[in-house]
């Protein structure tokens, strides 16, 4: 072990940290030591410009951005606050070269630096290439350029709604170029068409116009063109913006996208309807020339007229050709002609025939009217009459056949009486709702119900007894009264079912 280090260190293995005398470095806290730290990389570094690859982008919930920046050897933690992500005029991505301006910082939570972006700036054209390729892919793979959702432009829209600048030589040219091939209705959604906050006022001129309901107070576009002069790359960002080409994808009114000059192309120029070269060449495109179309239609209207004049002709020639072929009418009506004068001859001497028969068939029927035959047949008549005249031993006769018959069927209802041999002393065996008729059928049923004259009793079925000869008295004088026996007491009826 070194001498200084002897000097220096207590190596007795104490526990406690003691004071030496002579030492001037007190222990410092882990949080004092992160706040030096802290202000030691803030003065050194506080303004710095980073040139790197965004890696690990992500938005929070708040609106701050938390991303990487790395190159080929090394990366540092970048976080851009909420205010600085707003005003961004690109959307950042992973892939994407940057330059970021701002002061390197630690975080004490995790012992690590990083860098507070206050600006982000593309790192080159190619960089700002690389974001719109990257950008165009992705929307492509979405099918927002697909050819085969493009609508056709209306053929005379009555009203055309402009999405650009209402200060810049744009709508003067538009305007002019409409003024000349078709004064039409046009209405103006000014908007920022470069810079800070562009691509939203953009994105909601074009979502605005498709909102419009047909019949409003302002009237609904036909047609609508995106506009904007020439310039760089970073002057047409704008119409590259995702917020921009899906707005203009999902319009549902067909739509130009005349942006920049002949050479210049914007992500907004694949998803529009169609792609005007110029402002200039979209409003050519929305209209055509009026005097074209006066003069096509001049043109058209002596067409149709020499049309119809070759029409008639033809016809005419053709109907004197055919003229010429049909037979005249003298020769159509001759046979007709010759028909009428044979019917006409013969019209009188049929009507004398006709009256001749009329009067043979009315002096035949007027022999047979006689006197004598119609008293006879009102005599006969007469007869008939007095035949259907109601006498009254007639119906003293039918009354006296009717009650007899009824005195019949009143003897015979009285002695199909069910109840009639209960007023003699006879009672009526039932099993419920069922007459018992036999031995048999009582043993089966058990237990039965006697009906007399003035009511019914219940009864249990016991064995059967074997059945007495009536005597030879009840059987040949069944109406006379039961003898007295020889004591001289009179005996009661007889119990059907006692032993």
């Amino acid at each position: 072990m070194s001498p200084e280090y002897e000097a220096g260190y207590d190596v007795s293995g104490r526990l406690l940290a003691e004071e030496r005398s002579g030492d001037n470095a007190p222990p410092l806290s882990v949080s004092e030591l992160s706040a030096l730290l802290k202000r030691t990389v803030e003065d050194r570094f506080g303004h710095v410009r980073l040139r790197g690859e965004i890696s690990g982008f992500k938005r929070a919930g708040s609106g701050h951005i938390y991303l990487c920046l790395k190159d080929d050897n090394a990366v540092i933690d970048g976080v851009m606050w909420k205010g600085g992500a707003a005003r961004l005029p690109f959307a950042p991505q992973d892939g994407v070269e940057v330059i970021a301006t701002g002061k390197l910082t630690t975080y004490p939570g995790r012992s690590k630096y990083q860098i507070v972006i206050d600006r982000m700036e593309l790192a080159g054209e190619g960089a700002l290439m690389a974001l719109l390729e990257k950008l165009k892919q992705k929307l492509a793979a979405e099918g927002l350029f697909d050819r085969s959702a493009k609508r056709r432009l209306p053929f005379m829209p009555r009203v055309i709604g402009v999405v650009t600048s209402p200060t810049g030589a744009v709508i003067r040219d538009i305007l002019h170029r409409l003024e000349d091939r078709c004064p039409t209705q046009v209405l103006l959604w000014p908007v920022l068409v470069q810079g800070q906050g562009a691509a939203e006022q953009i994105a909601r001129a074009v979502r605005g116009f498709s909102a419009m309901q047909p019949g409003g107070p302002i009237p609904r576009p036909d047609l609508v063109i995106v506009a904007r002069g020439g310039g760089s790359i970073e002057d047409l960002w704008s119409f590259n913006e995702e917020i921009v080409v899906r707005a203009v994808a999902e319009c549902s009114i067909p739509i130009i996208s005349a942006v920049g000059h002949e050479t210049d192309t914007t992500l907004c120029d694949y998803a529009a309807d169609m792609r005007a070269p110029t402002p200039t060449a979209a409003a050519e495109m929305a209209v055509p020339v009026r005097a074209e179309l006066l003069a096509m239609l001049t043109e058209q209207g002596l067409r149709m007229d020499r049309a119809v004049r070759r029409g008639a002709a033809q016809a005419r020639e053709r109907l004197e050709m055919q003229a010429r072929l049909m037979p005249t009418p003298d020769t159509l009506l001759a046979p007709q002609r010759q028909r009428l004068d044979q019917l006409s001859d013969g019209l009188g001497s049929a009507l004398r025939h006709r009256i001749a028969d009329a009067r043979t068939h009315l002096g035949q029927a007027s022999g047979a009217l006689r006197p004598a035959l119609l008293r006879q047949y009102v005599s006969r008549a007469a007869e008939r009459v007095a035949r259907l005249q109601l006498r009254p031993d007639y119906l003293e006769r039918v009354y006296r056949d009717r009650a007899t018959a009824f005195d019949r069927l009143s003897r015979l209802f009285t002695s199909v009486n069910p109840d009639l041999p209960l007023q003699r002393g006879f009672a009526r065996v039932m099993a419920g709702d069922r007459l018992v008729k036999s031995v048999a059928d009582a043993q089966a049923a058990g237990a039965v119900s006697l009906r007399f004259r003035d009511g019914a009793v219940d009864a249990t079925i016991g064995g059967a007894a074997p059945l007495e000869k009536p005597p030879a008295e009840a059987i040949s004088n069944p109406s006379r009264p039961p003898r007295k026996p020889r004591g001289g007491k009179e005996t009661g009826q007889q119990d059907l079912f006692s032993g």
